[in-house]
């Protein structure tokens, strides 16, 4: 018997379940995307106004993931990047930030400049010390000004290159202290507004321009409180956010129909997916990104042919099962107890009849609007559900979850 060799090691997976990289199928996020490639670059190279992105949503949308794959695309044009910073909680974001900017700093050059080496000691101090340094008792640079000035420099280095800044701040929701978030939008939107008189060359006059720097923020939905009440007006002019939902089975089925005609290179042949593996991919994930790697994952994992088959996939989903079950639970469990209870009953009642009153009264409350509030941040903040005549249901997962034995299946 000859024993044929296994094709599908993990080297050569082509899904990547909760990485923060880009994973090898890349579904949907198509607007997100070309806003990139036509409108965000190509404003910022031309010297253009345009503002910051803040994509926020429930945990395994994908929203690191996006940013990364928009940062991997600025890579490949020779665009100044920084890696993807990541605010844990109760961390200086200042800190953080002055690190990858000192990288870029020495990437471009900045950091042997003679007339900028007072600066560059101001955030080299502040990467060490953080938001707290005193960086002159005698008049202290305040270290958002520095950071900002540093900004600028590195903005106009890469204009004269053609090139842009891309700056990706992940886990923003985490930045819970007032001065530093305060200073950390005040130091970035500065920068991304900030305009400046180009030296005339070649007999051609100088022309105001915007720096080209791109910031892109990532996070959960609650970043939305901490700015909104008091940088909420100035945070909208500079930042542009957009609140990522689940993606459509359509874009699902598109991004894995290469996979099915032409085959993932695995390095000593091509695997396949079945038209029935496809199709099982696309609705047992139920349009959650993480879960559609996730279930990609295992299914990869459950054989070792050329061709990953329906089977595969349901093998590979019943293993999975439990962690799929712990990701829906975690974004149900960590609402606030009037937005979960409003899901929960929604669950309970026939799709008909999930209107506004009926949910109200089933909550306890003599009014729909009296659940107003609520649905609206479910809806317009975080993609759970529409708020539609009657109410239905945005994010299928969780319909799934509460309504059915999904994630559970039996082969």
């Amino acid at each position: 018997m000859v024993n044929l060799p296994n094709l599908r090691t993990a080297p050569r997976n082509p899904f990547t379940p909760g990485s923060d990289t880009v994973p090898g199928i890349w579904a949907g996020r198509i607007n997100e995307m070309a806003d990139w490639n036509q409108v965000v670059r190509p404003c910022r190279v031309l010297g253009l106004p345009e503002r910051g992105r803040a994509f926020l949503g429930e945990a395994g949308v994908g929203k690191s993931a996006l940013v990364q794959r928009i940062c991997e695309s600025a890579r490949k044009n020779g665009d100044w990047v920084t890696p993807q910073i990541r605010i844990p909680a109760g961390t200086d974001p200042l800190k953080a930030l002055a690190h990858s900017l000192l990288k870029l700093a020495n990437q471009a050059g900045l950091v042997s400049r003679k007339k900028l080496k007072n600066l560059i000691d101001r955030i080299t101090a502040i990467s060490i010390k953080g938001i707290g340094v005193s960086l002159n008792p005698a008049g202290a640079t305040e270290p958002y000004i520095s950071l900002f000035e540093l900004l600028v420099e590195l903005g106009k280095a890469a204009q004269k290159k053609g090139k842009v800044v891309v700056i990706h701040i992940d886990e923003v929701q985490n930045i819970t202290n007032e001065n530093m978030l305060s200073q950390l939008l005040v130091a970035l939107g500065d920068a991304i507004t900030y305009e400046w008189d180009t030296p005339s060359k070649n007999g051609k006059p100088s022309a105001r321009v915007a720096l080209p720097i791109c910031v892109y923020l990532t996070g959960l939905p609650e970043f939305i409180n901490l700015v909104g009440a008091e940088h909420g007006a100035t945070f909208s002019r500079r930042f542009k956010t957009e609140i990522l939902a689940n993606i459509d089975a359509d874009d699902y089925s598109l991004a894995l129909m290469p996979f099915v005609v032409s085959g993932w290179d695995a390095g000593i042949g091509r695997v396949y997916l079945s038209q029935e593996g496809m199709e099982q991919l696309v609705t047992l994930c139920k349009g959650d990104p993480f879960l559609f790697q996730l279930a990609g994952e295992r299914a990869w994992f459950a054989g070792t042919s050329s061709i990953v088959s329906g089977d595969d996939v349901e093998r590979g989903w019943i293993g999975a099962s439990t962690e799929a079950s712990g990701h829906i639970s975690r974004i149900i469990n960590r609402l606030p107890e009037k937005e979960r209870l409003l899901v929960e009953t929604m669950a309970k009642l026939a799709p008909e009849d999930r209107t506004a009153t009926n949910v109200a009264q089933v909550m306890g409350f003599s009014d729909s609007s009296q659940i107003g509030t609520t649905a609206k941040s479910l809806d317009e903040g975080r993609k759970i559900i529409f708020r539609g005549k009657p109410y239905s249901f945005q994010n299928k997962a969780i319909e799934a979850f509460l309504t059915s034995e999904w994630p559970k299946i039996t082969i």
